[in-house]
């Protein structure tokens, strides 16, 4: 007894005497099937000591209301640009006589930063100099009912080689 062996052969039978199979833990009357001996009466299966004792889990604070960006459009008039940097004209592209006009989506929140652009059109040796500028253009806050909101708008940066 309490040496472990390999059996010697397969049963013919085996017996269903349950009793005897689950060992008595020690759990408390009333206590949660497979709980925890000495555990809290009433108690919930994985509990955390020192809990709340519900099993609901406490819902997640709630989030702001996310910013909306409002499109310009027929109801809202862009936001006047009150400051703007000149886009770099790349070497390569004054090299290769290139020139060209870039569209650009801005994002510009309610104290008229530019926060988001993403090139729409544009030839490839010209986008990064106008993402560049446009990033750093200021605008006036657009105002809807009287309070600033963040706005989306197409932009173009024009690269002319006369200059």
């Amino acid at each position: 007894m309490g040496k472990i062996t390999a059996p010697v052969s397969i049963p013919k039978t085996i017996s269903l005497d349950n009793e005897a199979a689950v060992p008595e833990l020690g759990g408390v009357a009333g206590g949660v099937p497979g709980g925890v001996p000495g555990g809290q009466l009433g108690g919930s299966l994985g509990g955390v000591i020192g809990g709340t004792g519900t099993s609901v889990p406490v819902p997640p604070p709630q989030q702001p209301a996310a910013k909306r960006i409002v499109r310009v459009g027929s109801n809202l008039k862009a936001p006047r640009q009150t400051y703007s940097v000149q886009p770099e004209y790349p070497v390569l592209a004054r090299e290769t006589h290139i020139s060209g006009i870039v569209v650009v989506n801005a994002v510009i929140d309610e104290h008229g930063n530019v926060v988001q652009a993403r090139v729409l059109s544009g030839h490839p040796l010209l986008i990064p100099a106008a993402l560049k500028a446009v990033a750093q253009w200021k605008y006036e806050p657009t105002l809807l009912n009287g309070m600033p909101v963040a706005v989306e708008m197409e932009v173009t940066v024009h690269f002319n080689l006369g200059r």
